[in-house]
């Protein structure tokens, strides 16, 4: 490990303004190591797009380390020696207009108004840490059990009433540190995987949370009801509210009208020979 470089990043961009600065001056084939949690590797898969001659994985010792949990948890990138070998794999990305691509999953709703509270408490020293996710759950169970926007998956509105409780977009399959929102999502695709939850009462909400937690949810009668589920390549978001919040990969942004679109194989992200995507539940659909 002669030739390498550490870089330590003062701001949420930071990384991404010295990855792309690096390739631009380095044509040589490199592999940057994003060593925290999903807005590191977010902020590095941002740097790396457009240089063929660049890959990317994690050292994965953030608090949430969703993303590769695809690849059947952290702790395969937490060898070294490991990640030293590792072999690329393209990967998608999500697009969203106007603002940074996102690695992981782009959500709103309820998840948004969680993440926007994780923000604030994650390092907290009672509230903080791996508790931040479900101390930010339940104060969105106090006040936002309702979001207003209308979703749009490849020209088909998804709510007409233009309610919902929650909405992922997917490309990696969980979120908030162990939430399998998207438990048929493949990252390599070319496609996102929108899921969509309707307003529910808090007590049914309980009721299902743990359902939803272990990525059941698409296969559990119980949610026959309040879930709209589309795969697609393009989706449209638009709210009245002109303070709607949208979280991409942790990272909470504010915009009113969004457009999403994946895309393909935009990266290549270094996976260890000992990890592997965890695949389908039993009872899944298996999806070629």
């Amino acid at each position: 490990m002669d030739d390498c470089v550490i870089y330590r990043t003062d701001t949420p961009t930071d990384a991404t303004a010295f990855v792309r600065r690096y390739c631009e001056e380095h044509g040589e084939p490199v592999r940057f190591y994003a060593c925290g949690g999903d807005g590191t590797l977010q902020s590095v898969a941002n740097g790396i797009v457009g240089f063929p001659h660049a890959s990317m994985t994690a050292y994965a010792c953030g608090s949430g380390n969703d993303f590769v949990k695809y690849y059947g948890g952290q702790q395969p990138f937490l060898q070294i020696e490991e990640l030293l070998q590792a072999q690329d794999m393209p990967v998608d990305l999500i697009r969203v207009s106007g603002h940074p691509y996102a690695l992981n999953a782009c959500h709103f709703g309820f998840d948004s108004a969680v993440a926007s509270f994780m923000n604030k408490v994650r390092r907290n020293k009672l509230v903080g840490g791996k508790r931040a996710y479900p101390t930010a759950v339940a104060k969105a169970l106090l006040c936002n059990m309702v979001t207003r926007c209308t979703v749009t998956v490849d020209g088909e509105v998804l709510n007409p009433a233009g309610k919902l409780l929650l909405c992922t977009v997917a490309n990696g399959q969980f979120v908030g540190g162990s939430y399998r929102c998207a438990p048929r999502s493949k990252n390599d695709d070319g496609l996102l995987e929108v899921c969509l939850v309707k307003p529910v009462s808090r007590l049914r909400f309980l009721r299902l949370m743990d359902a939803y937690k272990e990525g059941r949810h698409l296969s559990d009668p119980r949610f026959d009801d309040v879930i709209v589920y589309r795969r697609g390549s393009r989706v449209n978001i638009s709210s009245p509210d002109p303070h709607f919040a949208c979280s991409l990969d942790g990272e909470v942004l504010f915009d009113s009208e969004l457009s999403v679109s994946v895309a393909e194989k935009a990266i290549r992200f270094s996976v260890p020979a000992s990890a592997a995507p965890i695949g389908q539940l039993e009872g899944e659909e298996v999806l070629a």
